[in-house]
This record gives C-alpha cells, structure tokens and sequence, in this order.
C-alpha cells in the first residue's frame, strides 16, 4: 500500500541517456530525500509519451500516474515538475491534476525551478559552480527552449541574476522565444574582445535541442552559425538535472510543499 508518494513530472525526453542523467537522477535525489514516500514519474509531452511507446516503453502521464496512486491507497501526494519555467508545460500539468484534488485525502504541487525571484538568483549560484572562472576573451551561451507562453520572460531575468552574481560574460538566448539566437549574438557582438564561446543547455535535459540546435553539425545550429560568425566554440552539453546543486533546488521546492 502506497499512502505518501511524491510524483515527479518532466516533460520527457526520449534520449535514454539524458533521461538516467538528469530525470532520473531527479527522481533518485527526491526519493533519498523522502524516504517515507514513493516517487513515481509521469511525462506531460505527449508526442514523446507515444515515441516511447512505439519503442515499447510505457512512462505514465498525469492523469494515469494518479489514478496509478489512487489504486494503490495513496491519500497524500506531492506533485513536483522539473519543468524550469512555469509554462505551457506546468499549467497543463496542474490542469491534469485538478480533477483527482478531490479524490486526494492531500495533494501539494511544488514550484517549477524559476519561480520566485529568489529562485533565479538560487540557480544563478547553484550553475556557477559549474563555470569556468571569467576570461575576457570568453562568453558563455546558454540556449533555453523558449515559448510564446508569458513566462517566457524567465530567460531574460535569468540573465540579468547571473549578471547580478557578477557573471557579465553569461548570455541566455532560446530555440523557440525572445531572445532569440539572433538577439544573443548581437550581445556578443557588443563585446568585441570575445572570440571564444562556450555553449551550454539551460534545460532540465541535454536531448534533442542540446545535440542538434546547440551542438549539431548542420549548418544552422546554435555551434555552426557561431563559427560562421568567426567564433571558436566549445559545446558542454549538461542538462540542468546533472548539477547536483539544481537537483538539490528541486528538492527544496517539494519539500517547501510537503
């Protein structure tokens, strides 16, 4: 009988190797972290709930991880997403959610990683461990994903945190929103004694965005436009789920939940 578990909701990847790296050790830092709880995983991206699938791997989405819970006599459940923004993605998952509150004796949603505006100077921090020290010849670009969704505002006040903390050389630019490549590269472009860039996810995972947008060999990714452009380059593709210090973030929001 499962009566207290902890549903741990990603939009998904169907990289198996960034799913173990950064999802899954998510869900293995929230299960030490909550050792009196079951954790359970559920995927809002449809279209990679049915890739999976056609490979033969079923990942529950919301509404089947709840009604999993209910069936097994949970009665108090954390929902806790390792979506960075709260999005698209997060509002459908709270949407999913809605209808199985009731049927809960207790149901608690933690916040998406940049939420509050301590939040983002929290994983300002928590990424700087990872950076190298500054150099003046080097800027270091971080792609998001971006979305038409209003929270979309997140990737510029993200930058600004990181300025804030002191790294000026930290620019966000995202695949699908504003700033968009184009932005970020006229704000290299203002700092004429970087030559060199180095290119870094900010996504929970390092899947198809990071591979192919950032670091891919075609001629419009993130890496070949920048060289066309005349820059050296350098591509550390680490999902935001391989820091310790984001992952440790992520159990603090569901335990701010509990």
């Amino acid at each position: 009988m499962t009566e207290r578990a902890v549903l741990a909701v990603s939009f998904g990847t169907s990289h198996r190797d960034t799913l173990e790296k950064n999802i899954a050790a998510i869900e293995a830092e929230l299960a030490a972290a909550f050792p009196e709880r079951t954790v359970r995983r559920a995927f809002t991206s449809g279209m990679i709930l049915r890739k999976l699938a056609g490979e033969g791997t079923h990942i529950d989405n919301v509404p089947q991880a709840l009604e999993r819970l209910l069936a097994e006599g949970c009665t108090d459940v954390v929902v806790q997403p390792t979506h960075v923004m709260n999005g698209e993605e997060y509002h459908k998952l709270l949407a999913q959610a809605e209808p199985y509150r009731a049927r809960f004796a207790r149901m608690s949603f933690g916040r998406p990683l940049l939420t509050a505006a301590e939040d983002y100077a929290a994983l300002g921090r928590a990424l700087m461990e990872a950076l190298p020290a500054q150099r003046a010849d080097t800027a270091v670009l971080y792609m998001g994903h971006g979305s038409e969704h209003q929270a979309n505002s997140a990737y510029a006040l993200m930058e600004y945190a990181f300025h804030d903390l002191g790294r000026k050389d930290v620019v966000i630019g995202t695949v699908e929103g504003y700033p968009g490549f184009g932005e970020a590269l006229r704000r290299l472009k203002e700092r004429p004694q970087v030559r060199r860039v180095e290119l870094r996810p900010l996504m929970t995972v390092a899947g198809d965005h990071a591979k192919n947008d950032l670091a891919g060999d075609e001629e419009d990714s993130w890496r070949r436009r920048l060289e066309a452009a005349g820059y050296e380059t350098v591509c550390v593709l680490t999902g935001l789920g391989e820091h310790p210090a984001v992952r440790a973030l992520f159990v603090e929001h569901a335990r701010q939940a509990e």
